[in-house]
């Protein structure tokens, strides 16, 4: 209560419906007030007062001296009536950034309704007086609305029964003041809001009294009456509450009150409402404290020194994170607040989200690189990367995986070592050391405050690029099956006799680009393996469509099942955490045990190859060293990029993480781990998404809550831990002892479907998706969030699409058949950030950037 002491100005919303009862996190103590009000003169002045009191809930009686009630009908016949009595907090509403303030008082000066030096005395006359008003502007007319049925709405006797009238108004908004004596309210003015079925827009009427009146207690001297209708449906930020909020900020100035009853005409009355505005713009323009949801490093601008003393990020970096190591390994483990259970799920659910896409990612480069690099180096890679990652990095909450964009540079240098007839683990060693000591000069020269320019924006930009490339690899996949299988005919004796050739046309497919050689290749791989009881063709395409989606489905749907009813909640809880797991393993048993007799695609496993073999380095050319920088420069970028906006992602503040970041030490530790996986010919592995972010949701603690019908989650806090990345990665390297079976007996359409889960699990909480969302939704569905509140609809919509312009520039060169094109996409990526600073200020005001670039 000590923070609200002094002058602090506040709103309440007096409902007499339904909300909590809460005032300014104190109730107020009406104790000894219950006792003593038991006299009948202080009933009936109660009842006969119009606005409810501010004091407590309270029972309204019309004494019946016959006799006490014996039944519910003569309990009701009594005229006895509960009445719901409830305080809401409402902030002040802020004319500098909600764009609604200046709209709301827009509209209202458009078609004003005011009235001035009103005669009537009853709260009733004035209200009637007012909705005569609306009735008799031609401006304002609703062909459909009984103001009558409106005047009996505005209070709480509608619909309650004769006996028991209790004639209270219903929504009111008052000012208040907290001082050091209690609760002041400010009685010389009044809003009362109301929602009107049958009214077809928003209405708004001032009526200024022509003297003061004392309408019950808290509205002792009433001089202005601010009436404000809307129908139900209505964008959050066009509510009735929203509109009654925009002009009850504006009257419990009382300088600007005094300068209305100082007016003389309607005209005047509206230029002291402009100038109101005007004044309550330029003080929410001074600057203060708070940061308001913006990054914090977003306001100071970089300097040349930062980056010329070298090595200071790394041991920043290290002094923040040392004195806190040991508490990696302990919290959660030790002490009071004990997680193993959370860590155990968490354990679980990385240790799939690890070994899945090693699996998949390793499958596709041995497809690529012709078993140069196959799935048991991508897992051993894996676990020793993980492990020393784990170990010694400065926010170990962050996942190293091979990615989608390391897999196509893997493909692209494999066409390039066959053009020019290079030896292919020499020159991708060559290219990992360029881009390791890239990596290194990147973190001693503190290249990683670059990432503070880029905005939130940027980084869904790039976010949703990653999720796009694992839904394109799943649908590369399944298409791959359906050209091999379905196409093809049902047997196996001959894929491409007569009439399957005569039923090819009939489907619109070119038989010239079914007849290449990869496919016949393919085709007689399958045609060797194959015996009388194993049956493919159209069954097997068929078959791992169901197994991709059903895996999508199961495990998006467990994924949401935290929110739903059903079991208790630290079941739900688990249930969500172990999506992944559940739904692979599910179907992996559908598809190789319930459906054995159908032939599926399974990754290629080789027992021969040495895992540990020193790439012959020295057999390349200086011309080839040379050019093996600058594709290792490339790289360099990719891997920046990603590790830092990664890392950006998981440190964000709606995570609340306390422990610091690490950003320049964790790019150092990332380039020599990918030293060492270069000169063995294991796939480079760097910050993957969304498989951190994803960690840390794993590890912490949730609540809701719920704002104009929307449902948010909220982190309360997070585990920070080393011990979930340890044992993961452990457990995965332990997995090559599964290897072949029972891992080879994951079909590959499982492996899509963990494309599609993780891409779609990914957009949660994206904004740039959300935004797009809102072009197909209705106005009244729009979330009450800070950009809709602050920025103006249709800018909204143009920062939409030029984002998603971006995002498919991006994939145009991310995802381009021709293979060069795909070095050069990183380079895309920078190119954003003045696309950002520059080019976009120029199409939309900047503080309507900064407010969709806030987190809140």
């Amino acid at each position: 209560m000590e923070n609200y002491l002094g002058k602090m100005m506040m709103i309440v919303l007096e409902s007499a419906n339904d909300v909590l009862l809460w005032y300014l996190k104190c109730h107020t103590d009406d104790g000894p007030e219950a006792k003593e009000e038991t006299a009948s003169e202080e009933l009936y002045d109660t009842v006969n007062s119009t606005i409810v009191s501010a004091d407590s809930i309270r029972f309204f009686v019309n004494v019946n001296l016959e006799g006490a009630p014996r039944a519910t009908a003569e309990s009701e016949s009594a005229g006895c009536v509960l009445l719901h009595t409830s305080r809401k907090y409402l902030k002040l509403k802020n004319f500098e950034e909600e764009v609604r303030a200046q709209r709301d008082l827009d509209g209202f000066l458009a078609r004003a309704s005011i009235i001035l030096d009103e005669t009537a005395t009853s709260l009733d006359d004035v209200l009637r007086e007012m909705l005569r008003h609306f009735a008799e502007d031609p401006e304002n007319t609703e062909p459909s609305c009984n103001f009558e049925k409106i005047m009996s709405t505005l209070f709480t006797d509608s619909g309650t029964p004769r006996e028991g009238n209790v004639h209270l108004l219903s929504d009111t908004i008052q000012g208040v003041t907290a001082t050091v004596t209690g609760v002041q309210y400010q009685q010389s003015w009044l809003c009362i809001i109301c929602t009107i079925k049958s009214l077809q827009r928003r209405h708004v009427c001032i009526s200024r009294l022509e003297r003061p009146q004392n309408w019950g207690e808290n509205s002792c001297e009433v001089r202005f009456v601010i009436l404000v209708l809307a129908p139900p449906k209505m964008k959050s930020t066009k509510t009735a509450t929203e509109v009654g909020r925009t002009f009850a900020t504006m009257f419990s100035d009382i300088t600007f009150r005094q300068k209305l009853l100082e007016t003389k005409t309607e005209e005047e009355f509206k230029e002291a409402l402009v100038h109101q505005r005007h004044l309550l713009t330029v003080v929410n323009q001074r600057p203060s404290g708070r940061s308001d949801g913006h990054k914090p490093h977003g306001h100071k601008p970089l300097k040349l020194h930062e980056f010329l003393n070298v090595g200071k990020g790394i041991s920043d970096d290290i002094a923040r994170r040392f004195p806190v190591y040991a508490l990696d390994f302990t919290d959660g483990v030790i002490g009071n607040n004990k997680a193993i259970g959370k860590y155990i799920t968490t354990m679980i659910f990385l240790y799939f989200a690890c070994l899945l896409p090693s699996i998949a990612f390793g499958s596709l480069n041995d497809e690529n690189t012709r078993g140069a690099i196959d799935v048991r180096k991508t897992i051993v890679g894996q676990c020793i990367g993980g492990l020393l990652y784990a170990l010694f990095s400065g926010q170990p909450l962050v996942v190293l995986l091979t990615t989608a964009p390391l897999a196509l540079y893997i493909n692209v240098i494999r066409g390039i070592c066959d053009d020019y007839n290079l030896d292919f683990s020499a020159f991708y060693a060559w290219i990992g050391l360029w881009n390791s000591f890239f990596l290194v000069m990147y973190s001693l020269f503190n290249f990683s405050l670059l990432m503070k320019l880029f905005k939130r924006s940027t980084e869904e930009i790039i976010a949703l690029f990653i999720s796009i490339t694992f839904v394109l690899d799943a649908i590369k996949g399944i298409t791959k099956v359906f050209k091999k299988y379905y196409y093809y005919g049902r047997t196996g004796d001959n894929y491409l006799g007569k009439e399957g050739a005569d039923a090819i046309p009939s489907l619109g497919i070119n038989t010239t680009f079914l007849m290449n050689s990869s496919v016949s290749r393919s085709m007689s791989l399958e045609n060797q393996t194959c015996t009388h009881d194993v049956h493919y063709g159209r069954e097997t395409a068929v078959l791992s469509l169901m197994l991709m989606l059903g895996t999508l489905w199961l495990g998006h749907t467990l994924y949401q099942f935290k929110k739903s009813p059903y079991l208790h909640a630290r079941v739900r809880e688990i249930l969500s955490d172990c999506a992944l797991p559940i739904s692979v393993l599910t179907f992996s048993v559908v598809g190789s045990y319930i459906f054995k007799e159908i032939e599926m695609s399974r990754f290629n496993y080789h027992t021969s190859d040495s895992l540990f073999v020193l790439a012959p380095v020295q057999s390349l050319s200086i011309g080839s060293v040379m050019s093996a920088m600058g594709l290792g420069f490339l790289l360099s970028m990719l891997f920046f990029i990603e590790q830092n906006i990664v890392a950006s992602l998981t440190n964000a503040p709606e995570n609340r993480l306390v422990k610091g970041t690490a950003y320049h030490w964790d790019l150092l530790l990332v380039a020599l781990i990918n030293t060492g996986l270069s000169v063995f010919g294991l796939p480079w592995i760097h910050a993957a998404f969304p498989h951190s972010p994803m960690h840390v949701r794993a590890l912490a603690y949730v609540e809701e809550r719920v704002e104009s019908g929307h449902i948010y989650e909220t982190i309360v806090s997070v585990k920070e831990t080393r011990l979930t990345s340890l044992v993961a990665n452990f457990l995965v390297g332990l997995s090559l002892l599964l290897l072949p079976f029972p891992l080879q007996w994951i079909p590959k359409p499982v492996l899509y479907g963990l494309f599609l889960y993780i891409a779609l699990t990914s957009i949660d909480g994206n904004q740039l998706f959300e935004r797009v969302a809102l072009l197909l939704k209705e106005q009244t569905a729009y979330p009450p969030t800070h950009y809709i509140r602050r920025v103006p609809q249709r800018k909204i919509h143009y920062f939409t699409g030029l984002q998603v312009l971006q995002l498919l520039i991006l994939c145009g060169f991310g995802m381009s058949p021709l293979p060069y094109m795909k070095m050069i996409f990183p380079l895309i990526m920078i190119g954003m950030i003045p696309i950002r600073y520059n080019l976009l200020p120029r199409i939309i005001e900047a503080k309507y950037l900064d407010a969709m670039d806030a987190e809140h």
